[in-house]
């Protein structure tokens, strides 16, 4: 089955909310007394680790499904490449939309994240690495009565990754600035297309790891560039080799970017799960130092929004995260 390649846009966002209101949650918005007094600033925290299989990623795997069905395609099997969240959603969405989903994942996939989704019922093919993933995927997608949903790079994928900041911009009212995490850069430009249409004069910022920096990298370069061989970092929700055709348009609209290094990144995870008493992934707290670099270079007060892309930790992780005690330097005195 083709793809629409053309670009999402508000309206996308919109009708994809309502589309998908019925079956994911409108995840809370939270935020630290503590953390607002040691920064001198208000942090707002939209907390998708909460959503359906624990990522933002489920709103933009059922929507692109619905999507279809709405649009009178009715496929016969939906198949996915992903590195753990995706595969979880599109498990989750094949499943509601009663459709058989096989899911094609690397080696290195987290083992939690691989048994749940085959605990949603979906097929899982392990592939040597990221890019046999996607290149299985891809050809799985040319059988008849197959659609691929891709992690990032669709724009109904992206419509609905916005939802999640449609959401929180509709409760917040005014903010100077929204920072998500960059993997593929789905949930960064649904951000930027929901940011720029309710508040048009916040800023948008993207953060992404500095040892998975493809996106920084072309960002720089002005064209999409792909990192070979294996990225090795904590924040394995953004182990993506390159960002997607559609999204890296998206990207060249920010206001911002900042690459996190890992000691940043396991900071952040340890402060931000402390603090507000919730299972975040790295993927989700590197985003903070973003932010925090980003307040360091303001002159007032500022009110942002920090999007908590997910909450899938294994036993594995969990110990990576706290091998070393962060919580003895306060944010207040962080670098």
């Amino acid at each position: 089955m083709s793809v629409d390649k053309s670009l999402p846009d508000i309206e996308d966002v919109k009708q994809a909310a309502a589309r998908i209101a019925p079956f994911v949650h409108n995840t809370p918005l939270l935020s630290s007394t503590l953390l607002d007094q040691w920064s001198g600033h208000r942090i707002f925290f939209k907390a998708e680790c909460l959503q359906k299989i624990g990522a933002f990623k489920a709103r933009g795997a059922l929507n692109t499904i619905m999507w279809l069905q709405e649009h009178g395609v009715q496929p016969r099997h939906i198949v996915a490449n992903s590195s753990g969240n995706h595969a979880q959603a599109v498990a989750w969405a094949a499943q509601l939309c009663k459709i058989p989903a096989t899911l094609f994942m690397p080696a290195n996939v987290s083992p939690l994240k691989a048994q749940a989704t085959a605990a949603r019922g979906a097929e899982i093919v392990i592939c040597p690495d990221r890019a046999a993933a996607d290149e299985q995927a891809e050809a799985a997608a040319g059988t008849r009565g197959s659609f691929w949903v891709p992690p990032y790079n669709h724009p109904q994928v992206i419509a609905g990754q916005g939802t999640a900041t449609y959401e929180s911009l509709q409760e917040l009212g005014h903010i100077d600035a929204v920072f998500a995490p960059c993997g593929g850069g789905g949930l960064l430009s649904g951000t930027l297309l929901a940011a720029r249409s309710l508040i048009p004069d916040a800023e948008v910022i993207g953060v992404e790891p500095l040892k998975a920096n493809d996106a920084a990298e072309s960002l720089r370069a002005g064209s999409v560039r792909t990192i070979q061989g294996a990225m090795d970092t904590i924040a394995d929700g953004a182990r993506t080799p390159s960002v997607g055709h559609l999204t890296f348009q998206f990207l060249q609209q920010l206001d911002g970017f900042y690459e996190a290094d890992e000691p940043q990144i396991l900071y952040w995870t340890q402060w931000l799960q402390h603090l507000l008493k919730l299972h975040i992934e790295p993927t989700s707290a590197m985003t903070m130092e973003g932010a925090v670099q980003w307040l360091s270079e303001q002159t007032s007060p500022q009110t942002i929004l920090v999007i908590l892309s997910g909450g899938n930790i294994d036993q594995n992780m969990m110990k990576k995260i706290w091998s070393e005690n962060y919580l003895e330097k306060p944010p207040v005195s962080h670098p």
